[in-house]
């Protein structure tokens, strides 16, 4: 984002941007509806609880995806040497380029991940409560969460595209439900 130099300012950034828009919207919702009728759109305090289960539901997606990016290419070449044909299927290997794709994009266009500000203004509609944090928050964000310059990640992230790139090089995914042994058989 212009005028914002560090990973915290673009967090600030990001995170007043996604104010503005839920303002926008409450402003909207008490016109179209009426103020009275309105008020369950409203975040109180009483809200907390769920806006911090919605934020560790978040973060355990986020995680997920991590998971999901980072063990596809070992799950490629163990899928083939134990001949696990689901492992080599398009489909499956599609939505894993994918994936990784946008996160490579993301880095380079210099953009925040959107379960990342989800998560924080989630966190910050519950209260922001310094330093305690839930079970879920504390034990999953360390390890998915890393304190680095921004250029790191991009390099990180663009070395892991390439490598996800060879994977589909060295193997090659197929394209029917059969495994490369299995034949048609015909009646």
């Amino acid at each position: 984002m212009p005028g914002c130099r560090h990973r915290f300012e673009i967090a600030h950034c990001t995170l007043r941007v996604a104010h503005c828009a839920v303002r926008a919207t409450h402003r909207t919702l008490r016109t179209a509806v009426g103020a009275q009728s309105s008020a369950i759109f409203t975040l109180h305090p009483s809200n907390c609880p769920v806006l911090q289960t919605l934020a560790d539901l978040t973060l355990l997606l986020h995680f997920a995806v991590v998971l999901f990016v980072v063990l596809g290419p070992l799950v490629v070449v163990l899928g083939h040497a134990l001949r696990w044909p689901w492992s080599q299927r398009r489909g499956w290997r599609l939505w894993h380029l994918l994936a990784i794709a946008v996160v490579v994009l993301q880095s380079w266009a210099g953009v925040w991940c959107p379960l990342t500000t989800l998560e924080s203004w989630l966190r910050l509609q519950a209260g922001g409560i310094g330093y305690t944090t839930s079970f879920i928050e504390h034990w999953v964000s360390r390890w998915i969460f890393f304190e680095a310059p921004f250029w790191v990640f991009t390099l990180v992230y663009t070395a892991f595209a390439a490598l996800v790139a060879a994977t589909w090089w060295r193997f090659p995914a197929t394209a029917g439900a059969r495994s490369a042994g299995q034949t048609a058989v015909r009646t």
